[in-house]
């Protein structure tokens, strides 16, 4: 192990402020060791192997509330034998045929889950039944924004019930959709943004229980409206 490592966190360390250099947990700066290379994000399998392959430091900058990969440093021989090796493997006709397989059935997973969330949608808008077109319409365009994988809406989150997260997606969607959310000032205080939010989630909570009793007037609706601009996918 290098003299200047340091495993706190499972050897995680954020970027340094100059190239070769991470920044340990405790704030201590540390220099690469020598003969090392960063190996950057993107290709999972051997990111694994390397990790599993010894002593490594992976390097992760949190942005917000979000946390991005860096890549990962270690012996350089390390990386360039696995990746070698990888390579080798993934040349066989084997591993070709491993590979559309998991893809038909990553495929089919995610068909099954926009069908179940598409689903979760309507069942939670229970517009009134002169509404029933726009409520699919609506769960549609929803749908279809917050599914995709890798999209990292609240559709894509386990921690909440698929039931949740479907009432999250629609005022999220609303939110940019129906408001002027996206043009709004909204002044650079703590708890100010999250405070706009929950006005806004309260006035689409409103519009919806309009739909659900009949009550809505689709001419000046700004669901309506939105939906006949062509924010909406076609309704399945």
């Amino acid at each position: 192990m290098p003299a200047n490592s340091t495993r706190i966190g499972a050897n995680t360390f954020a970027p340094g402020p100059s190239a070769g250099t991470v920044r340990a947990p405790d704030g201590r700066i540390l220099t690469v060791p020598a003969g090392w290379s960063l190996l950057p994000p993107g290709d999972a399998g051997l990111t694994g192997r390397v990790k599993k392959g010894g002593e490594h430091w992976v390097v992760q900058e949190k942005k917000g509330r979000k946390l991005f990969s860096r890549g990962v440093y270690a012996p350089t021989a390390t990386i360039e034998r696995i990746r070698k090796d990888l390579q080798s493997e993934r040349s066989t006709e084997s591993y070709a045929k491993r590979r559309a397989s998991d893809a038909r059935r990553r495929d089919a997973a995610q068909t099954a889950y926009v069908e179940d969330f598409f689903g979760a949608i309507v069942a939670f808008l229970a517009f009134s039944p002169e509404h029933a077109d726009l409520a699919r319409q609506l769960a549609r365009a929803v749908a279809d924004h917050a599914t995709p994988v890798g999209s990292g809406t609240v559709a894509r989150t386990e921690r909440i019930p698929i039931e949740a997260r479907a009432e999250a997606a629609v005022i999220a969607w609303m939110r940019h959709q129906t408001t002027a959310y996206d043009s709004m000032r909204i002044p650079r205080e703590k708890g100010k943004r999250r405070e706009v939010r929950r006005m806004l989630a309260r006035r689409s909570h409103e519009l919806l229980e309009r739909y659900r009793h009949g009550r809505a007037s689709v001419e000046k609706c700004p669901l309506a409206q939105a939906m006949a601009a062509g924010a909406a996918a076609p309704s399945a």
